[in-house]
Parts: structure tokens; C-alpha cells; sequence
């Protein structure tokens, strides 16, 4: 099925127009008539500047995980989905959901499905939203599936606020720190520099090194600044390449400490995917391969991706699993037990509320950590800088006694 750009006029004589999908132009131009409407121009959607808008940018996810709510009741109330959306529509403020929510009517108007209608902007959705929803209307529990959607995202968005919280203290402490190194390096170490200059006298070792390092800032800042933003430049780069991504994963799972609160933040996320696609009836190999993306771990989807050839050729889900050598063997051995009772479903769910709880630990256990560390780096770097000018200062001033 491709996706399709028409214009038409409809039977009120205003023109529509939106985006369908559909096997041909010829195919869309025949439900536009029997709907009713004069076709215009169908034509087949390109990679434009307006589609790039509505579908390459994210939809907000606290948005999303309102608006999947807010469907949940109306559907559960028995309110038509056009008129629940267009409700939804008149009261979000987000701009990109808005938008997507207009093309999504458009597209039930003329007989496609919400799950389908939806699919059209499949990338401004997480991984698996369109998925789960193509599940829920195949099985007749849309607002059930749509209340679980809206819990799994806000759990989600929690967990990213949890992370963001944690981690703005030490932030805000290291950026006080390049501060203050700045504003000596900048404006006091100069002056303090003049001054020496006008005894003529033998500086310590200490203060040497420290002037000596602000004139070669002084000098060298257009190529530092230069050599910095190129190298901003390569690193953004290469993390858009595959190759760059996979060595930042890798990276960030085999440092210490944090290596561990990456790898719990990961299969939080994998198993708590993994068991609302279950509950919806998404496939396993299909909730697999998007569980898998949605960890948003190159490292992890890849090896659970090879772990999914093997499922699909009846090697269960356990099994391959463990094979990866990514999963502890608690997380294993309850999806063997899942495998084997029925309900795998359950097991991932405990284990997503297991690795949530311990992945708050980590965290408080990881600032902990990091903010004596940066405490501690920036006291040395303002104690070398004290000590360096005082002894400079106090031995100015005994030269000076002795000439």
C-alpha cells in the first residue's frame, strides 16, 4: 500500500483535501467518487516540505499519551472517532498533533480505518503506536488498547523526567565550574599577569604554568573555538550514521556505573513495549522487532533482532534471548516461565516494574556520585589557582623587601 496526495470537491461543493492510502491512483480515485466527491488530482505523496512537517517531527509525547486517553473514554462512551477527534483536535495545543489529527479524518471520511488513517504519519508516532492500534481494531478493544497506550506512555514520559531531574544538578554544578575556569582564565589571570610583569621578579612554578596556560588561551582561542566546534560538528555527524551509534551504545554500556544505568534504562523500556504489544495481540516477532527499536539501542535492537531470525525459526523467545548475554538471567528465566504458563505477558510486565523501581536507584546512585566528583574537581581547580597567585603574591613581596 502506498500513500496518496488528493484534492477533490465534495458534495457540498467545498474543496477537501488530505491523504489516503491505497494500492494505485486509480484505486483512490474510485473511493473518492463512490464517496461522492469530484477528483481534482491524485497523486502520489512525495518527501515535500508539508509532509516532512507532519510526519519526519515527533508528536508530543505527553500529547500523545492525553490524546490516547481522551479517545479511550469517547470510544468506551460510544462517541463516534470523527467527532471524538475532532473534539480532541479543537483542544490540543500541539501543533503537530493538530495537523496529523486533520489528515486523520480527512482519511476516515473517505472509508479508511483509524488504524490505517493513522499509519500515513506512522513516523511522527513512537515505534509501535500504528502496530498496536492495527491489533486493537482487528480484535474490537480499541479503547481498552487505547487506555493502555496512554499508561505506557506516561509511564514513559515519567522516566524521562525522572533521568532529566537527576541529572540537572550535576549539570548545572559542571557548567558553574566551566564558568569560573573561564572568568580566571579570561579576566583575572591577565591582570594578575601586568602586575607580576611590573616587579620583574622569578614567579613560582605553580604560577608559571597557570599564566603560562592563559597566554596560550589568549593566544590559540580563534583555533580552540574552532577545533571545538569541529569536533561538535564530526560527533553530531557520526551519531547520525549507524557505525556512530553503535560505538556510543557500546561506549556508554561498558562504563562503569553509568554502563549500568543504561543497560537497566533499556530493558525497562524493552519489556514494558514488549508487554503492551502482548496485550494488544500484536504477533510476538513483530512486537519483538518494535520493542526492539524502541529501546533506542543499537546495540540491544541488533542483538535482539538476531534473536528474533532465531524465534521465527522455532527457537522460542527465551532461548534466543539469553543467548544475546545482554538480559540477566532473572529477566530470562521469567520469560522462559512466560513461554512455558501462557503468560508472558505478566512476566514482562513484572519485570518492567522490577528494572523501573531499581532504575530510580541507579540514577539517585549515579548523582550521588557525581556531584561530590565534580565538587571535588572544581575545589582542586580553584585551590590550584589560589595557591598559585598567593605564593606568586607573597614571594613578589619578599623580593621586593629584600632589594
Amino acid at each position: 500500500m502506498a500513500t496518496f496526495k488528493y484534492v477533490a470537491v465534495g458534495p457540498d461543493g467545498e474543496q477537501a483535501t488530505g491523504v489516503l492510502t491505497g494500492s494505485s491512483v486509480e484505486g483512490v480515485t474510485d473511493s473518492l467518487t463512490r464517496q461522492g466527491y469530484e477528483v481534482r488530482s491524485v497523486k502520489a505523496a512525495g518527501r515535500n516540505l508539508l509532509q516532512l512537517e507532519l510526519t519526519a517531527a515527533k508528536v508530543d509525547l505527553v500529547e500523545l499519551s492525553n490524546f490516547s486517553r481522551q479517545m479511550a473514554a469517547f470510544i468506551r462512551a460510544g462517541v463516534p472517532i470523527l467527532d471524538a477527534l475532532e473534539i480532541i483536535r479543537a483542544e490540543t495545543k500541539d501543533r503537530k498533533l493538530g495537523k496529523v489529527l486533520v489528515d486523520v479524518m480527512d482519511s476516515l471520511r473517505f472509508g479508511e480505518s483509524f488504524a490505517a488513517s493513522m499509519a500515513v504519519h506512522a513516523t511522527a508516532l513512537p515505534p509501535f503506536y500504528v502496530a498496536v492500534l492495527r491489533s486493537a481494531e482487528a480484535t474490537g478493544e480499541l479503547d481498552v488498547v487505547m487506555a493502555q497506550l496512554a499508561r505506557y506512555i506516561e509511564r514513559d514520559v515519567e522516566g524521562r523526567r525522572t533521568i532529566r531531574s537527576a541529572l540537572t544538578y550535576p549539570i548545572l554544578v559542571m557548567a558553574l565550574a566551566v564558568g569560573v575556569v573561564l572568568v580566571l582564565v579570561i579576566f583575572v589571570l591577565p591582570r594578575f599577569k601586568v602586575f607580576f610583569d611590573s616587579f620583574n621578579a622569578e614567579l613560582p612554578l605553580p604560577t608559571r604554568i597557570l599564566l603560562g596556560f592563559t597566554d596560550f588561551v589568549s593566544a590559540w582561542y580563534p583555533v580552540i573555538l574552532g577545533v571545538l566546534a569541529a569536533l561538535v560538528v564530526v560527533v553530531i555527524a557520526g551519531l547520525r550514521t549507524a557505525a556512530g551509534r553503535v560505538l556510543r551504545d557500546r561506549f556508554l554500556l561498558a562504563m562503569p556505573v553509568v554502563g549500568d544505568v543504561v543497560r537497566f534504562m533499556v530493558i525497562e523500556r524493552f519489556c514494558r513495549i514488549l508487554t503492551s504489544m502482548i496485550k494488544a495481540g500484536v504477533p510476538i516477532p513483530e512486537a519483538l522487532g518494535l520493542a526492539a527499536s524502541g529501546a533506542d539501542n543499537l546495540v540491544y535492537e541488533r542483538s535482539i533482532g538476531t534473536a528474533r531470525v532465531e524465534m521465527l525459526e522455532g527457537g522460542g523467545i527465551s532461548g534466543p534471548i539469553a543467548r544475546t548475554k545482554l538480559f540477566p538471567g532473572a529477566v530470562t528465566q521469567m520469560m522462559r516461565v512466560g513461554e512455558e504458563t501462557g503468560t508472558l505477558d505478566d512476566q514482562l510486565d513484572n519485570v518492567s516494574e522490577f528494572y523501573e523501581k531499581e532504575l530510580q536507584h541507579k540514577l539517585k546512585r549515579l548523582t550521588s556520585l557525581f556531584e561530590p566528583a565534580i565538587v571535588i574537581v572544581v575545589g582542586v581547580v580553584v585551590g590550584f589557582v589560589a595557591v598559585a597567585l598567593l605564593s606568586a603574591i607573597y614571594g613578589v613581596y619578599n623580593q621586593v623587601e629584600v632589594q
